[in-house]
């Protein structure tokens, strides 16, 4: 049965491993042909941030993994606008197109979800 499935991601890229294991999960997850969909809040709008090098510190970029998700079916990427406005970035500062969602907004798509997991 096909579920409608919300990962919502909440910390910055490089602040462990939590991207690339959340990232992990979704693509697992739709690869089992559920409807997924992830949202960007809080510092979590910094994984989508243009021009970043972790490689610096030592970690590796999440960047060419979001690319991934289209491949495994997920395009519905949503950002709280107001996380990305806080944190001084704009749309134009992100990796990959995306659907803004205001804070009031974001009640209806959690709402719609059979099945949410924060990171």
């Amino acid at each position: 049965m096909n579920k409608n499935v919300l990962f919502i991601m909440r910390r910055a890229p490089h602040a462990g491993n939590h991207a690339h294991e959340t990232l992990d999960a979704v693509m697992t997850v739709a690869a089992f042909d559920q409807s997924v969909r992830v949202l960007f809040v809080d510092d979590g709008v910094f994984q989508l941030k243009k021009d970043q090098d972790p490689a610096a510190i030592g970690l590796k970029h999440v960047a060419p993994w979001f690319q991934a998700l289209r491949i495994y079916g997920v395009h519905e990427l949503f950002v709280e606008a107001e996380s990305l406005s806080e944190r001084s970035l704009g749309e134009d500062d992100l990796s990959l197109p995306v659907q803004l969602l205001q804070r009031d907004q974001i009640a209806g798509l959690l709402g719609s979800q059979d099945v949410i997991l924060t990171s």
